[in-house]
Formats: C-alpha cells, structure tokens, sequence
C-alpha cells in the first residue's frame, strides 16, 4: 500500500511543525494579513513556512464532511474537464466549487473544493485516478479538512 499522508502525534514531531500550523492558524483568522508576520510571531522563518506550508494539516473531528482542495494542471483540449469530473464521481467525491483560470499555452489551471466524505478509497487513490486521466498534467493536494 502507497500512502503518503500519515496521522502522526504531535509529540513526536520536530518543533517547527506545530509552529508552522500555529502560523497557518494565524492567516486563516486573519489576526495576521502576511506570511511574513504569521512566521514571525510562530517564531519561524518564512522560508520554513514556505517549506511546509502545503504539507501540514489538521484533521478536524467537529465536521461531518471531509473537503479537500485540490489543484489540477489541465491540457486545454475537449473533453479533460469532464473526464476529471466523472473520475471524481466514480471515486465518490463530490465537487462543490470549481475555479478554472483561462488557459495559457495550452494548459488550463483548475482548482476545485470537493466532498470526499464518500470517497470508497484513500486520497493517494483520488490523487492517483486524477493522474492517469488523458489531459491531466498534474493533480495535487492543497488542503484537507
């Protein structure tokens, strides 16, 4: 089995970790508007942050339905937006926002937010049907909840 995301006690971490959760904490209430602020008052440099930023997160136990956020490379040809949305549905995620840029050099960036409580199996599986897709350059996790 290839998992790449783990549930790890924070106890046995290195210190930076929770400093850069407290960092990301701080943006996401807006108590602080910069990264720069942020890692400063977590007591990390911004390079740390940067560093782990997109690799740390909380799971969150009050909330009936997971959601993650992905980003997605799309070549801009017919056909790669639905093929994406019909993996998504045949992995039971279901999508609830889509943001998709204008293309530019013939790739598209797609970002979409989805349920994934009804995904039948692991996000590494979601991540790794979306990458097999005829058009899908690249597919990656931004956030999880």
């Amino acid at each position: 089995m290839n998992n790449e995301y783990l549930i790890v006690h924070r106890s046995v971490l290195p210190e930076c970790f929770t400093r850069v959760l407290a960092a990301q904490e701080l943006l996401r209430t807006g108590a602080v508007k910069e990264v720069s602020e942020a890692a400063r008052l977590a007591g990390i440099s911004r390079s740390t942050f940067y560093k782990y930023k997109d690799y740390i997160f909380t799971p969150n136990e009050n909330t009936a339905c997971k959601k993650a956020v992905m980003s997605m490379i799309l070549s801009h040809e017919r056909g790669v937006l639905s093929r994406v949305l019909n993996c998504l549905s045949d992995c039971g995620a279901s999508v609830l926002t889509i943001m998709q840029n204008p293309p530019i050099a013939e790739r598209a960036s797609v970002v979409m937010s989805l349920d994934i409580t009804g995904i039948t199996n692991g996000v590494d599986d979601l991540l790794s049907a979306l990458g097999q897709i005829e058009g899908v350059e690249r597919a990656g996790l931004i956030d999880i909840d």
